[in-house]
């Protein structure tokens, strides 16, 4: 059952008795930044380079498109089994573990094989699913007091991460001569950097193991699936996902078919990107400072559909209005859904819960987005039904924003 934050207990970590060079907050911070870093580089990394693996293997468009699909899918698979390993192993095991595996499935892709290709694809996609819920509790538990601050920082950091990716794939495949393969690879040194940044996280938990042990972590939220507050959060996070994925594939190609140089629709798109930093990092910190998060909620939804719409009835001309306003919707409403993951539970356990129903729920429901709009305008012959079906779902978002946004807890 819900209940107000009036009627919450307070929770007060018990104070640790060991205390090492481990423990020091600049080495988790650094850990947390690294590993943030790695959640969306080499999903990014691979956009670039679609049309050379297309090429290199004689993939169709649609078996292309499933380059980028398969992690995604993948993601919402696999986050429900994140809360079971993290009890079981612990949340550092566990998040240096995902890196490593993350790490192996990057270097697993660009092997001269089909089917390796798609399994480093599948391998990413569960890899990310872990860090993407096991961070929310781990925020909760070693940030208890700026919780909202923190997801900021490594929202905004995964986001930075994908920036810096598509923008230097196709440089670091002219600076390592080896094509596509050497440069996607590249990016599985960032996952090795960042696991031997965590190391010590690990090296802690083990030494502080018992102290852990004794401290409060809360229980499990009972019938999670069936809370409306849950769903909420949860429909907040797909659609707002639904959109960023859909507007990731299509936005270039929207723009370009509308007559706008190619070059220039690219750095369109890369600017809306970068734009997204700003609204990842803002919008936490405003939450974070909130009772309530209705209308900010409402707000990024609004953005959304006003961004859209500039698309819909003046995409060339209002093209750089359009990726200003969509840049800082949807960077603010991927930093406000992984708030909400933190600000609606009173526990790291709870938050792992929430996280790990909130994004299977979201991730499965993105995955849909880039597939549906493409079918659409197959069957159409135009963008304007996909951008008027985006236009409602931002509404839906909204409706569910609102309700995500009370001051509850489950």
């Amino acid at each position: 059952m819900a209940v107000t934050r009036a009627q919450q207990p307070v929770l007060v970590p018990a104070p640790l008795p060991v205390r090492t060079r481990l423990a020091h907050p600049a080495l988790l911070l650094t850990g947390i930044v690294l590993v943030a870093l790695n959640m969306r580089a080499c999903l990014a990394a691979i956009s670039p380079m679609v049309g050379e693996i297309q090429h290199t293997f004689g993939l169709s468009a649609t078996a292309s498109g499933l380059i980028t699909t398969v992690p995604v899918l993948f993601q919402g698979a696999g986050a429900p089994l994140t809360p079971r390993l993290t009890r079981r192993f612990g949340t550092e095991r566990v998040v240096l573990g995902a890196v490593l595996v993350l790490g192996a499935g990057v270097l697993l892709r660009v092997l001269p094989s089909v089917a390796a290709l798609y399994a480093g694809c599948v391998v990413i996609g569960i890899a990310i699913a872990v860090l993407n819920v096991s961070m929310p509790g781990l925020v909760k538990r070693e940030f208890p007091g700026r919780a909202a601050t923190m997801t900021g920082v490594y929202s905004t950091t995964m986001l930075v991460g994908a920036t810096l990716a598509a923008g230097t794939s196709v440089p670091l495949e002219h600076a390592l001569g080896g094509g596509w393969r050497a440069s996607l690879g590249a990016w599985s040194l960032l996952a090795l950097i960042a696991a031997v940044a965590w190391l010590p996280q690990v090296l802690r938990s083990r030494q502080e193991k018992a102290a852990v042990a004794a401290a409060p972590a809360g229980r499990p939220i009972e019938g999670v699936w069936r809370s409306p507050l849950a769903w909420q959060i949860s429909l907040f996070m797909g659609i707002s996902s639904l959109l960023v994925y859909t507007l990731v594939a299509w936005m270039p190609t929207i723009l370009a078919d509308h007559g706008m140089d190619r070059s220039e629709a690219g750095l369109v798109f890369a600017f809306s990107n970068l734009v997204q930093v700003a609204g990842a990092f803002l919008v936490p910190l405003m939450a974070g400072r909130m009772t309530r998060q209705r209308t900010l909620a409402v707000v990024m939804a609004v953005l959304n559909a006003v961004g859209i719409t500039i698309l819909l009835v003046s995409p060339v001309p209002g093209a750089w209005v359009s990726a200003t306003i969509l840049g800082i919707a949807q960077g603010g409403s991927l930093g406000l859904a992984l708030a909400f993951i933190v600000l609606r539970t009173d526990s790291a356990a709870s938050a792992a819960q929430l996280g790990g129903m909130s994004q299977a729920v979201g991730y499965l429901v993105a995955a849909a987005g880039p597939v549906g709009a493409g079918a659409l305008h197959q069957l159409t012959g135009g963008w304007n039904v996909p951008l008027l079906l985006m236009l409602v779902l931002a509404a839906v978002a909204a409706v569910a924003g609102w309700g995500a946004g009370r001051d509850r807890t489950l």
